[in-house]
């Protein structure tokens, strides 16, 4: 792991400097020869993990264009009854966040320790905009109206016979990916309390800040296929 200028360099409380969980006092495994080795083992760990969680996507997706050919008019019907403005909303939400995710990575290398705190704060409230979102006006509305899954599905005025599998499909993609949402903020979380409580982040030891900002990387990505794929492809 290269280290970065410490450009930024305020003072950290006593208590704080001298807890082994501070980042100057943080030392690798006793696995690992030295902090490149870990680092590098720790990232090539993560995007093994991410790989598998395309995989898993894909699946999702196969399904999703196997049924488009098999059942346009449910399809069309199915997407039709989607706001892309919401989908819209929360893509714009993503993005930021994940540009915000990338700048607390950047704020840890130059041991910006005020703007990590608050590029992580920013990038939980923008998961927490985007379940909001997700379900006050999309599944609460589509639930209420019998747009549900599989045998749940009980909207009087579906003129396909199929439409239960489009929104089976629907609920499973995007909760699914909800799913990956509360888990990724669960890490944002976790990486904060971390950072306010120990300073636990800096030029020499950001792996965590690094691994989490590429979880939510996924996250990201995954969304600007779900949202085009769902939302504006009837």
């Amino acid at each position: 792991m290269t280290t970065m200028t410490d450009a930024n360099n305020p003072p950290v409380p006593e208590r704080i400097a001298k807890s082994p969980s501070h980042w100057r006092n943080r030392k690798h495994a006793d696995h690992f020869r030295n902090h490149d080795e870990e680092f590098d083992a720790s990232k090539f760990g993560m995007w093994l993990f991410l790989t598998t969680e395309v995989l898993l996507f894909a699946g999702i997706f196969v399904a999703y264009a196997v049924f488009r050919m098999m059942y346009p008019e449910a399809w069309a019907n199915g997407s039709n009854h989607l706001d892309w403005v919401y989908g819209g909303a929360n893509t714009v939400v993503l993005l930021i966040s994940s540009w915000t995710a990338a700048s607390a990575v950047r704020c840890a290398q130059i041991n910006n320790q005020k703007w990590l705190k608050i590029n992580l704060i920013i990038t939980i409230l923008c998961a927490g905009l985007f379940l909001f979102i997700k379900f006050k006006y999309e599944y609460m509305v589509k639930l209420g109206d019998g747009k549900a899954p599989g045998t749940f599905f009980s909207y009087p005025n579906a003129s396909d016979a199929h439409e239960q599998l489009w929104w089976s499909l629907y609920y499973m993609g995007t909760g699914l990916h909800a799913l990956h949402v509360v888990i990724g903020a669960g890490l944002l979380c976790w990486v904060l309390v971390r950072s306010i409580k120990y300073q636990a982040y800096g030029p020499t030891e950001y792996t965590m800040v690094e691994n989490t900002a590429l979880y939510w990387h996924i996250v990201d990505l995954i969304w600007i296929f779900l949202f085009p794929l769902l939302y504006l492809v009837h």
